[in-house]
């Protein structure tokens, strides 16, 4: 069962990462290591999708370097 979207974003938070806001359901994160904003979309209930889960992994892994 795939994690939900409030477990990314709990993820995030504890990495480091910044809530930066973002339009209707989509949440942008940021952190002053990496240098990409991670976009997460979706109702936080919901279940994340592989492609997101993938981008909080390789995201938190770069804000560790």
């Amino acid at each position: 069962m795939p994690p939900k979207i409030r477990d990314l974003i709990a993820e995030l938070k504890r990495a480091g990462f910044v809530d930066r806001g973002g339009k209707g359901s989509h949440r942008n994160f940021v952190h002053p290591k990496v240098v990409e904003p991670i976009t997460i979309s979706g109702g936080l209930g919901e279940d994340a999708p592989h492609y997101q889960i993938r981008a909080v992994r390789l995201a938190i892994e770069e804000a560790k370097k």
